[in-house]
């Protein structure tokens, strides 16, 4: 087995696959890489954990039928270092040699044959655009939880109902919601899948580079999803498990009534939020008091740092005290779509919604909306 490729293309099919691979595998052969050039001289990189598989296809300049196993990570420092001249790989033995300019490396071959097959890729439900689908995951993974004894949480809920996709994330504090449009291969179809956010996450942004559409298969798109689903764009395909359907009645969490609106100045309001955080201690909160046109941000309090700081904003309502967690909350605001962000509040410690600040045509709901509960500040 040999093939030739260029440095830049296969040292990113290399970290984009060697991501998908487990930090401390069950067995030895699953911090492998497979590597395979098929009889009709395409080059294949692949890996997987019995849960997460990524597969990445290349046109390589040369190469010779084959396949091999090597450590994934390791290949994936090596061609990050490599220079800026094509890549020759070849299979001598029980040995593998990639070379590239001046730079040769030799890397032990593991058992191939031991490697399991990976999954194949459940039936096709629809299309979306490569740069819709990373915006939209991206919105919504942020508010995933990273605790994994609540599994439920740390994952994504798509629910397909015709040409609406709808993704909601939440870890208790926050919940981002996000809707979008695609194309079904059933116009009726109707499906529920809770996908690890990671996962999503990762995949999500490594394709919406590619510039074309990702491709979403279920393995069950009539019913609740459980089991797999698969991505694929650009020669690039990736597919996980499924966690269990159960999730948080999330609309019902949602306020439609409000008593203030504050519009908020994005790019200003979060280097405010920023500064002012810089004396906030670990799980204390930064304070707003909206009032008139204006807020004023403060954080830290007695004989500790403080720091206050005033802005202007186009505030409507009754005049609020309310206070966040600083993170939660420019996570909210870097994952608005738009120059101005609104904030819409009910009291103290109700919880608060956080939009775009374009209006919204009909008078619907906005396609994406992050709600943030408010930590209750001592009288």
């Amino acid at each position: 087995m040999m093939f030739r490729v260029d440095r830049d293309v296969l040292a990113e099919a290399v970290a984009w696959t060697a991501r998908s691979l487990p930090a401390r595998p069950s067995v030895p052969v699953l911090a492998g890489m497979r590597l395979e050039v098929t009889e009709s001289g395409q080059l294949k990189l692949s890996g997987f954990d019995y849960e997460v598989s990524a597969e990445v296809t290349l046109e390589p300049q040369t190469g010779e039928a084959g396949m091999t196993l090597v450590s994934g990570r390791l290949l994936a420092e090596i061609t990050r270092a490599l220079p800026a001249q094509p890549v020759d790989f070849v299979v001598e033995g029980a040995r593998a040699i990639v070379t590239c300019g001046s730079a040769r490396f030799t890397l032990p071959i593991m058992p191939v044959e031991d490697y399991p097959s990976l999954p194949a890729m459940p039936p096709a439900a629809g299309r979306v655009g490569s740069d819709v689908f990373a915006s939209a995951v991206g919105q919504v993974a942020v508010a995933a939880g990273k605790d994994d004894t609540l599994p439920m949480l740390t994952g994504v809920r798509m629910e397909i109902e015709g040409d609406t996709v709808t993704l909601a994330a939440t870890d208790r504090y926050r919940l981002a919601v996000r809707e979008l449009k695609w194309q079904p291969e059933q116009p009726d179809i109707s499906a529920i899948a809770m996908i690890p956010g990671k996962t999503l996450a990762d995949a999500a942004k490594a394709m919406g580079a590619t510039g074309a559409e990702v491709e979403i298969a279920l393995s069950s798109v009539g019913g609740t999803g459980e089991g797999m689903i698969g991505f694929s764009s650009a020669g690039r395909r990736t597919t996980t498990r499924l966690l269990d359907p159960e999730f948080p009645k999330y609309r019902s969490l949602l306020p439609t009534e409000f008593s203030a609106r504050a519009d908020l100045p994005v790019g200003s309001f979060v280097e405010a939020v920023k500064r002012v955080a810089l004396v906030a201690e670990r799980n204390t909160p930064v304070r707003l008091a909206f009032r008139g046109g204006e807020v004023v941000l403060e954080a830290g309090s007695g004989e500790e740092a403080q720091a206050v700081e005033v802005l202007p904003v186009d505030f409507e309502g009754d005049d609020i005290n309310i206070a966040f967690n600083h993170q939660f909350l420019l996570d909210g605001l870097a994952a608005i779509d738009s120059d101005v962000a609104r904030l819409q509040m009910t009291t103290s410690t109700k919880p608060a919604i956080l939009t775009g600040g374009k209006p919204v045509e009909d008078g619907g709901a906005p396609d994406y909306r992050y709600l943030i509960m408010p930590i209750r500040l001592s009288s």
